[in-house]
């Protein structure tokens, strides 16, 4: 989970997402962060994440986001 956290750190510096419970409703993504971030997490764990995945509830936290990286075949 931490190469998750540093994903998000590196996307969004000037948020402390260790100290959020959601990251959309706290407004630390928006849709578009939510797109370099699944880019990213393909790179980073060689998946491949479906369009129909890409959902709000699928990146509200890092144990959302790390759940999708192991659907899609994503060892953390």
């Amino acid at each position: 989970m931490e190469t998750i956290f540093g994903i998000l750190e590196e996307l969004r510096p000037e948020f402390d997402f260790k100290a959020s419970k959601d990251f959309i409703e706290d407004g630390l993504l928006d849709s578009f962060d939510v797109i370099s971030l699944v880019t990213e997490l393909e790179d980073k764990f060689g998946v491949l994440i479906d369009a129909l995945d890409i959902v709000p509830e699928n990146f509200n936290s890092v144990q959302a986001i790390s759940d999708i990286v192991k659907k899609n075949g994503g060892e953390l």
